[in-house]
């Protein structure tokens, strides 16, 4: 299964995007050999709309044209607080079931529109705490790789 990550906005050069591609790609490296494809993190700017709810329903609208006919998982400060196993259990379970793409969103400032948020296949959280874009992609990045070391049996996750 292709595993492809959706940001909406940029992120700058810095110690933060080094720390997070240095993670994407051990997925890269060690993701075919648990049937994990990493596919790439694409980013679309922010939205300009005037409002909160404007922005949030274009840029999910953008979403979902993106994740169409692939697992939907968004980050969100509302979603599931799983461990990393049980992140890995869903993750296996998408590829088991023959889904051939999943697409991770992290959503622009404003959060992911309530639409957006029915749509999706699961949602989680990095718990209860809002984090930067920046350390949100090197925590996705470093939990992926986790996850493939998790599935494969290899010993860097520990109980």
């Amino acid at each position: 299964m292709r595993i492809a990550i959706h940001a909406v906005g940029r992120m700058k050069s810095g110690p933060e995007k080094e720390l997070a591609e240095r993670y994407l790609d051990r997925v890269a490296k060690a993701g075919p050999a648990v049937g994990l494809e990493f596919a790439g993190l694409s980013e679309t700017p922010e939205s300009r709309a005037k409002s909160p709810a404007e922005r949030k329903r274009e840029e999910g609208r953008r979403l979902i044209e993106l994740a169409e006919g692939s697992a939907l998982v968004l980050l969100d400060e509302r979603g599931n607080n799983l461990s990393s196993r049980d992140f890995g259990t869903r993750i296996a379970s998408f590829r088991d079931s023959g889904m051939r793409q999943m697409v991770i969103a992290i959503g622009g400032p404003d959060g992911h529109d309530e639409n957006l948020r029915g749509k999706a296949d699961l949602s989680i959280a990095f718990g209860a705490q809002t984090w930067p874009h920046q350390l949100v992609r090197v925590m996705l990045a470093e939990q992926l790789y986790r996850v493939i070391t998790i599935l494969s049996g290899h010993p860097y996750h520990r109980d």
